[in-house]
């Protein structure tokens, strides 16, 4: 280090840096979730590559600014994944202020790119919906458990990582209707409740039925595989039997994932005419304002899908 004088003008060897990176995790990341902790690491290692390539990174602003160039042009990375990556910097520049070694945060003043403020890409339409219910099956457990995930991510709203960490002891019956508590992305407990509308009740107890011997504290999707039978299904799995259906429905295009159920699910409530404020609960939303990007984009769930792709391109 430099001296014991908090500076904005820091040089740290590639020792320091280590250390100071994995202080900063043992303190930060301590009480996070296990995918919050991937991220990071993830963010800053790329950091750690950045501060070897430039071996002149002094922690001023316009390291930072640099810093983002290269991840903008160099690694030509998304809009999101740019703010994702400023933001683990920032809070380890934060780390850094706080113990002493920087007088204030230099990257407090260098924002990440703003995140798009249209799902327009990513969402279905009422046609696509159509066509993806048509080749859902009902015959066998498979078919089942597929169909309960897709009615959970469509019709209720829930993220890929919220349905394979649920459990069976996760649907409840209150009194305002069954619900699913759910522990969302970044979150280390099932601290919020989706409700559930019949037709995803039935699916969801559709499937159940199907399984024999079901305890309590069981994933409440499992894998129906020789090898895997039992076990819970990863993020990966679902993801990889959403993209087939929507492959085998036809409307597989550009910037539509599995995850476009779940945008989808908030276009569904707007149109039919719930409230804002129930479609912000229900879609777990921080503020209003990311629902309200839903709310001016519920004329997309009536569009073309030949009309919507061709808006989109």
């Amino acid at each position: 280090m430099s001296d014991d004088t908090p500076t904005n003008d820091l040089s740290l060897t590639l020792r320091e840096l280590r250390d100071h990176l994995q202080a900063f995790q043992d303190d930060y990341l301590a009480d996070k979730s296990d995918e919050t902790v991937g991220t990071y690491r993830r963010s800053l290692n790329s950091f750690e590559k950045w501060f070897v390539q430039e071996n002149n990174f002094r922690f001023t602003e316009d390291d930072v600014r640099d810093y983002k160039t290269y991840l903008m042009e160099e690694r030509e990375l998304s809009q999101v994944s740019v703010s994702t990556y400023l933001t683990a910097l920032r809070r380890f520049c934060q780390y850094l202020t706080d113990i002493g070694e920087l007088t204030e945060n230099p990257a407090t003043g260098v924002k990440g790119n703003r995140r798009p403020d249209s799902h327009s890409r990513s969402v279905l339409t009422e046609q696509d919906i159509e066509a993806l219910e048509e080749v859902l099956g009902t015959t066998t457990a498979i078919d089942k458990r597929d169909t309960a995930i897709v009615y959970l991510m469509l019709y209720a709203g829930l993220s890929e990582i919220e349905i394979v960490r649920a459990n069976v002891e996760d649907l409840e019956h209150t009194l305002m209707g069954p619900v699913l508590r759910v522990q969302g992305k970044g979150r280390t407990v099932k601290d919020q409740e989706a409700p559930l509308d019949p037709p995803v009740l039935e699916a969801v107890e559709a499937y159940l039925d199907t399984r024999d011997d079901v305890h309590p504290e069981d994933p409440l999707f499992v894998s129906h595989g020789h090898r895997s039978d039992g076990k819970r299904l990863k993020t990966r799995s679902v993801r990889s039997r959403i993209n087939g259906y929507l492959k085998k429905a036809e409307i597989k295009r550009k910037g539509v994932t599995p995850h476009s159920l779940t945008h989808t699910a908030a276009l569904i409530w707007l149109n039919d005419g719930m409230p804002l404020d129930e479609v912000k609960q229900r879609m777990r939303h921080g503020t209003l304002d990311t629902t309200m990007i839903y709310y001016k984009k519920q004329g997309l769930l009536k569009r073309d899908p030949d009309e919507l792709d061709e808006l989109t391109s």
